[in-house]
């Protein structure tokens, strides 16, 4: 049989277009059997190429850093909730271990003096120029930290009953460490009259490269500043100016005075408590004037491992740095060593956690706070540092968790031993 050449043109496009309705049955079945698929999740099926994923950045980030001292500020504000629930409260917590550089907030500080010394012309970088520090830990290892990334050398003095997390971290920060035995403020032996003394030295010593210079965390401007101009502003701005209560303890002073003066200046009606741990004077100093007995001298006191296992806050002193804002602290709520364990404890098994003792001070002065003043407040606190730091002293006393939450309220309130 003969086609006619418009015989297989018909034929040849009837052929196309067969195919094509074929090709799209065939799509509308495989469509509805993976949408069938998608009902039987026993039933696999092969996936589908993927496409590069589309990622959806937060205009809100902050623009590349330069050095470890862009990563100190801007730390977060969170609700412990387990303590807020516990209140009828909202009791907020500014992490200041979140700082980057030596992790607490006491790397504002250090920063600040830095700044300041080197605006003075009494620091010079990559010069030789030595920071002699007195310091607990945190400070000495702020600074440490900061010396290295800006040209400088450290050398730390501490007393000898502060745990060897600090000491032993210094070390490896490349800083000299002098653990000294604990002595009174007017004992030359006392660990800032020690740094004083050796940066003084330092500088009179043609034989040794460069300056000394004393930070002088206890009495400089230059820490209380650091709070006023950063703490104190992003812990307003971040709670909208919805605040009813600070609470923090003082290790130099400079954090509670900075913190309160930029708040009250704006928020009249704001209480400011002082969280003071046993072994200390301040709270005596707030509530009856007087640092201690009649008897003893203030200053003279020593304050030996056995007054607490606390550290970072606490004095037997007073300091230019605490002073500053003492007139605007409204109270003050003392802490037992078993309070602070329990608060530990508390904030580990409940909301996962891990502080250290001065964090452990301030967040039961904050739960005392909450509940003196009632439901419907907002408290903010500061948590300080890692509960790494304080494995060997505070929390060997504190020992395992294990596995159920036995803590209670009651417990951390009237300091009484977990079982």
């Amino acid at each position: 049989m003969q086609w006619t050449h418009r015989e297989l043109v018909v034929g040849f496009a009837s052929g196309l277009i067969v195919a094509a309705v074929l090709d799209q049955l065939r799509r509308h079945v495989d469509t509805r059997g993976k949408e069938a698929d998608l009902s039987h999740p026993t039933k696999k099926t092969a996936p589908a190429p993927a496409s590069a994923p589309v990622l959806q950045l937060d205009q809100g980030l902050p623009a590349i850093g330069v050095g470890i001292e862009s990563t100190i500020g801007n730390t977060p504000l969170i609700e412990i909730r387990s303590l807020s629930a516990a209140t009828g409260c909202t009791i907020l917590a500014k992490c200041e271990f979140l700082n980057g550089a030596g992790n607490s907030p006491k790397d504002r500080v250090a920063l600040s003096m830095m700044e300041r010394g080197e605006a003075a012309g009494l620091l010079e970088p990559h010069s030789g120029d030595t920071i002699y520090e007195g310091t607990v830990g945190s400070t000495g290892i702020s600074l440490a930290t900061l010396c290295r990334a800006r040209g400088y050398l450290a050398h730390i003095c501490m007393p000898s009953d502060q745990s060897f997390e600090k000491s032993n971290l210094l070390l490896k920060l490349g800083a000299v460490v002098e653990r000294v035995t604990p002595a009174p403020i007017v004992d030359q032996a006392h660990y800032v009259n020690r740094a004083r003394n050796l940066a003084r030295d330092h500088t009179a010593d043609p034989a040794k490269q460069g300056r000394g210079y004393f930070a002088n965390q206890f009495e400089t401007e230059a820490n209380w500043r650091a709070h006023y101009e950063g703490t104190g502003p992003e812990i307003y701005h971040q709670t909208d100016g919805q605040v009813d209560a600070f609470v923090a303890g003082a290790g130099t002073g400079g954090t509670l005075s900075g913190v309160a003066m930029f708040l009250k200046e704006r928020l009249p009606q704001l209480k400011v408590v002082l969280a003071d741990p046993q072994g200390s004077g301040l709270y005596n100093k707030i509530k009856h004037g007087v640092m201690f007995h009649p008897l003893e001298r203030e200053g003279t006191r020593r304050r030996d491992q056995v007054d607490t296992i606390v550290e970072g806050i606490g004095l037997t002193r007073s300091t230019v740095n605490f002073e500053q804002g003492r007139d605007l602290i409204d109270d003050a709520v003392k802490v037992t060593d078993l309070q602070a364990k329990n608060m530990a404890r508390w904030l580990v098994e409940r909301d996962g956690i891990f502080i250290g003792s001065s964090s452990a001070v301030n967040c039961t002065a904050a739960l005392q706070t909450a509940l003196t003043m009632g439901p419907g407040h907002r408290v903010v606190t500061i948590l300080c540092d890692s509960g790494a730091r304080h494995l060997s002293k505070f929390w060997a006393q504190i020992g395992d968790i294990g596995g159920d939450a036995r803590t209670t309220i009651d417990d951390i309130v009237q300091g009484r031993a977990v079982t």
